[in-house]
């Protein structure tokens, strides 16, 4: 039986020559499984909303309907934490949403799963981390350090507090990446487990004789590769959800900054 880590195993798709960018080094363009996988979860995404807008009407299509819809839950979700401004930052969340979602989902058909790798994942956390530096300190200048201090605590538990805020906050970029790599990683080992089980035990029930008790368990990991993979479904989708919550808590941190110190 095949290790249920070989679908994670980075594969050449098409070799490009290798660039030397000045100040950085050579650089190689060649695209791999990962990255194939990225673009055409890139492409999903952008496919999505050429044909939900593509033919805007009063009256709306199926499509219309879909995106829309997509659109108006992401908005609820922005604007129900962040607040009116946080409509600005409606384009971010909503791609960030899309794409982690698509990468996932292609992840499960039999193509290899992009969020399965850390590097991604972690790429991902430091864009949505460096944005939330970003908004931190152009609305709030220096008073971001306030995120530091909460108030209503005596100054003598400021010594314990603020080092443990540091912290935490050091620490969002990590969990936000492990978190979206750990259940994609474990959900893909898990079903590749199982179906491994099948293949397996139904082989040695095709050799006859005493492995023909090799059939109920066969048949209970077939059942359990169904389940699983609904399960995966659902957790694709919570986890691009998850991702997108967070995101938009962590920019409500520095955009209400002074409402909550």
């Amino acid at each position: 039986m095949a290790s249920p880590m070989h679908q994670f195993e980075i594969q050449p798709v098409l070799t490009l020559p290798t660039v030397n960018v000045p100040g950085i080094g050579a650089i190689d363009l060649s695209i791999n499984n990962s990255i194939l996988s990225m673009l055409i979860a890139a492409a999903i995404v952008i496919a999505f909303f050429a044909i939900t807008t593509a033919k805007a009407a009063v009256v709306p299509g199926r499509a219309q309907v879909v995106g829309e819809g997509m659109f108006s839950y992401i908005d609820d979700l922005v604007t129900g934490i962040i607040g009116e401004e946080g409509r600005k930052f409606l384009p971010f969340v909503l791609t960030l949403f899309l794409f982690i979602l698509a990468m996932n989902m292609l992840g499960l058909f039999l193509i290899f799963g992009a969020t399965a790798q850390l590097a991604v994942t972690a790429t991902l956390a430091a864009v949505t981390i460096l944005l939330v530096l970003a908004v931190g300190f152009a609305r709030n200048g220096l008073g971001f350090f306030k995120l530091f201090v909460p108030s209503g605590v005596p100054w003598y538990l400021l010594i314990l507090v603020t080092p443990i805020e540091v912290l935490s906050f050091l620490l969002r970029p990590v969990t936000l990446a492990l978190r979206l790599f750990g259940n994609m990683l474990g959900g893909h080992v898990a079903l590749k487990v199982f179906a491994g089980f099948v293949v397996s035990l139904g082989a040695l029930a095709a050799g006859g004789g005493m492995g023909l008790l090799g059939i109920p368990g066969a048949a209970l990991s077939l059942g359990g590769v169904v389940a699983l993979t609904a399960l995966e479904f659902l957790v694709a989708f919570l986890q691009a959800f998850v991702f997108a919550v967070l995101a938009c808590v962590y920019l409500n941190d520095v955009v209400n900054l002074g409402h909550h110190h």
